[in-house]
């Protein structure tokens, strides 16, 4: 598997076959919408970005300007926007291409009055007495609103084959298709509290545990702590696992923890046996994928936990796989191979296979694992920005965050656009994806002597000799926009033109390493892969089938205008391993996609980032690593970028903080990595941000890069239950109905506690200005003390241009562990600034630094 990478703005076939809809023009539009299809969540582990119909430089203008203001901005401004992806997996390029949990939402067009499947949250304690089981009560619901003209006795089985999944422990209902009239009279009918249409998500596709601080003697010590009182499991929702992998090892693991309910479903290629001490669940996910879109291919795909694609072994190797040593990819990246958490347990739940991953399946899974006795969720997947109530994916882990499950999530692969993010749910923990002190430099040295720096996993028989120098191509002659001759498509290069050169491939539309596959099969002996304005100077490698080295943009107008001018222009590429120390470094990659939240702009989004590219870690042995059908090499590691690969990073984490904290409830844990987590590169400068080279902000990196250590001791914690995120339901202008979507009753009412979003009691502050910008704002904020007993915190804020800034108490004074105390913070306009501006508000005891990003926005008049 690899990302979704960020390409041109040009509509690819892929539009037309997964029927992608723009998103609507309008808040009422797009709250009232009807959506006619099936959700699924396909595997994309690269960077997926969804890009304007407009040129590259009108798009970007109009999402600066979205950024800077707000949703309501976004409202009037946005324009529907074309999908279009770097395709790096033939063998799922139809349907979906590829694989990154990103659950970007897709809609699928259904003939009117098809059935379709529906998700439906049902109020559990309202069943009727004449009922012993719930399901019996579901499928008499359904019974009740059947279109179908059926005799008395066929009536009871229709109702129990339309049922797709029954729900029960982090959500109370079930799926069942329906059509459209159904649905419709189903929503009003008692007990119901909403009816969601299913949607189709993505997926967003080992020196980072040394990178982040916590090598073998710290996480050792740290479990060893924490296993006394508490053995964790991280459940990873993704395509299954590979279990012979050397990373799921259970050597030095105690029994399977007696609290755990779960089992391993057995299938082709998949026995009892192939669970242990380590992999202790695995289960699959499939109901709702065959009812919306046929039957599994069983002669090509294996209806089983076994991992067929890879990108759910890497997934559950990076946040908990254990040490491994000598890993790496045909020599690069050589050393230890280790997961975050590598004495936690994994639970491997199948949600995707090759028609995409389906939000009935996703939430299907993630009831199954709460009830199963998973602490830790990594879910790379995400869908777009759907309103909180049209969301599977928040509704479910909205339910499993009420059970003391921590969910992470990717971000998503759509930057560098702003307002790009998924994932947006307060009770989420939304993961950015950055660089790490790592790469795997190439070079291009071309006959005029420059030579161009750029990035390769390329380990092959047929190296091109530094000494020598062989002609070079461009097959774009003079346009300066991307061509399917210049892109390296397949069946665009002549063999005449191209046999015994070097030839010039820009990125775009196909996979990067297919393109070099293009260039071989037309007799070329090596490739330039050159970034274009999509990708900037942001390198992901990859292991090519031939000499091949990435260059970023600014090389590759230099190579390129080299061929036009010199009279046989010639060149030679070269490979120097593996090399560790690289500044600056973090850097957030560009494909993160980005803030502000559309949904909410007072929910800071992402919350934070982790190390996301080039990422080495287990892989399956039924997929090459470039996932190509031609490629018959097999690897038991493999090195993949994308915010699927920073999700786990964090779920691992988290599941070292439960270990050591197991009492802490899944927002304090997040209060911890975000308090906690820096700002600053190896260089002792701001983080930057790889797609414009400058310093980043709270929108590219949420509250900072995670710190595992110090997130271990944060000194104060902003806690926020159940009832606090039903309250910041309330500030949505949801309607009863879709307020019902998150309640597990039918009478909640709001109380009106917060007197806006901004008083959630969320670890980042972001404050926004309205039309009355005079008006001061008001927040509030409550601390817990989980640092020693006795304690003195004094408050420091940055000193903003555009307002006063005043908190009050200044000082906190605690004299116990555990204590609670409250402040509020004061924001008055002096100067209305036309873009957003960022700071930090901090509390410190002369140890401790508990950071949170203070973030302003002033909205333009409407």
């Amino acid at each position: 598997m690899e990302e979704c990478v960020r390409e041109e703005n040009v509509p690819t076939a892929l539009d037309t076959i997964n029927h992608r809809s723009p998103p609507p023009r309008s808040q009422n539009e797009f709250t009232s919408m009807r959506t006619t299809s099936t959700s699924h969540y396909y595997c994309c582990s690269s960077l997926f970005t969804p890009l304007s119909a407009h040129s590259k430089h009108e798009s970007w203008s109009v999402h600066k300007q979205l950024a800077e203001f707000s949703t309501h901005a976004l409202l009037k401004l946005a324009q529907p926007r074309l999908f279009s992806m770097e395709l790096r997996s033939a063998r799922w390029a139809a349907p979906s291409l590829c694989l990154v949990l990103v659950l970007l939402q897709a809609s699928i067009p259904a003939l009117a009055g098809a059935p379709k499947t529906y998700i439906v949250h049902m109020a559990a304690s309202e069943m009727p007495s004449s009922f012993d089981y719930h399901h019996e009560w579901y499928a008499s619901t359904v019974k009740s609103v059947s279109s179908a003209q059926l005799e008395p006795e066929e009536e009871e089985d229709d109702a129990y084959t339309k049922i797709v999944y029954n729900y029960e422990t982090a959500f109370h209902g079930f799926a069942a298709r329906l059509d459209d009239d159904e649905a419709e009279r189903l929503a009003e009918a008692a007990g119901v509290l909403a009816v969601l249409p299913e949607t189709v998500l993505q997926l967003h596709t080992t020196r980072s545990p040394d990178f982040l601080g916590i090598g073998p003697e710290i996480s050792n010590s740290i479990w060893a702590a924490g296993l006394a009182d508490h053995d964790v499991v991280v459940g990873v929702l993704d395509t299954g696992i590979w279990p012979e992998s050397a990373s799921f090892s259970d050597k030095g693991l105690g029994p399977v923890p007696a609290k755990w309910k779960g089992l391993c479903q057995t299938g082709r290629g998949f026995t009892t046996a192939d669970c242990n001490r380590k992999i202790i669940g695995a289960r699959i996910f499939y109901n709702g994928y065959e009812a919306s879109a046929g039957p599994i291919n069983e002669t090509t795909e294996l209806k089983s936990p076994r991992d067929q694609d890879g990108h759910g072994t890497h997934t559950a190797a990076t946040a908990a796989g254990s040490p491994v040593p000598d890993a790496g990819l045909f020599g690069y990246a050589r050393g230890v191979a280790r997961g975050m958490a590598p004495r936690a347990r994994v639970a491997a739940y199948k949600v995707c296979w090759a028609g995409g991953c389906f939000s009935s399946d996703i939430l299907a899974a993630v009831d199954r694992a709460v009830a199963d006795g998973v602490d830790v969720l990594s879910i790379s997947l995400g869908g777009g920005a759907s309103p909180y109530y049209r969301d599977s994916l928040a509704v479910a882990s909205f339910g499993a965050m009420q059970m003391g499950v921590f969910i992470a999530c990717s971000a998503g692969n759509s930057g560098p656009d702003p307002l790009s993010l998924t994932n947006l749910s307060p009770w989420m923990t939304t993961v950015g994806a950055s660089t790490m002190d790592r790469d795997f430099p190439a070079t291009a040295t071309l006959g005029n002597g420059a030579n161009l720096t750029g990035v390769s996993l390329y380990k092959g028989r047929k190296n091109l000799s530094p000494r020598q120098q062989y002609p070079v191509v461009y097959m774009g002659g003079n346009s300066t926009m991307p061509n399917p001759r210049s892109m390296c498509l397949e069946g665009t290069l002549d063999r005449s033109t191209v046999a015994g050169k070097i030839v010039i491939c820009d990125r775009g539309i196909s996979p990067r390493v297919q393109k070099g596959q293009v260039v071989k099969e037309a007799g070329g002996i090596g490739m330039i892969l050159a970034n274009t304005a999509a990708n900037g100077e942001e390198l992901v490698a990859d292991s090519h089938l031939l000499p091949a080295v990435a260059v970023g943009e600014t090389e590759g107008i230099a190579v390129k205008k080299y061929t036009k001018t010199a009279t046989k222009p010639t060149a030679t590429l070269s490979f120097a391993g593996t090399k560790l120390g690289i500044r600056p470094s973090p850097v957030v990659a560009a494909f993160s996609s980005r803030g502000p939240n559309y949904l909410t702009l007072e929910i800071l989004k992402p919350d934070l980032i982790a190390p996301g590219v080039n990422i080495l870690a287990a892989w399956s042995g039924d997929a090459s690593p470039s996932s190509l059908a031609s490629d018959r090499r097999r690897v038991g590691f493999n090195i993949l970028s994308g915010t699927s690969m920073s999700c786990p990073h964090v779920a691992g984490v988290a599941a070292l903080l439960k270990a050591s904290h197991p009492d802490w409830s899944p927002a304090q844990i997040k209060s911890a990595l975000m308090t906690t987590a820096y700002v600053h590169d190896n260089t002792y400068g701001l983080l930057k941000d790889a797609a414009t080279g400058e310093a980043s902000t709270p929108f590219q990196h949420g509250a900072g890069h995670i710190h595992p250590m110090r997130a271990l001791s944060p000194g104060l914690v902003y806690d926020i239950g159940q009832n606090d995120y039903l309250e910041f339901l309330c500030t949505q202008n949801l309607t009863p109905t879709q307020l019902k979507a998150f309640t597990k009753n039918s009478n909640m009412t709001c109380k009106n506690t917060f007197s806006s979003p901004g008083d959630l009691n969320y670890p980042a502050i972001s404050a926004v200005f309205t039309d009355q910008p005079s008006t001061p704002l008001t927040v509030h904020r409550t601390v817990t003390n989980v640092g020693p007993g006795s304690s003195t915190y004094h408050v420091k804020v940055t000193k903003f241009k555009g307002a006063d800034v005043v908190v009050e108490p200044n000082t906190l004074r605690f004299s116990s562990a555990n204590q609670k105390l409250a402040y509020k913070v004061t924001l008055k306009t002096k100067a209305a600034q036309k873009t957003p501006e960022f700071g930090a508000l901090s509390w410190s005891d002369g140890v401790h630094i508990v950071r949170s990003p203070l973030v302003l926005t002033w909205l333009p008049p409407m």
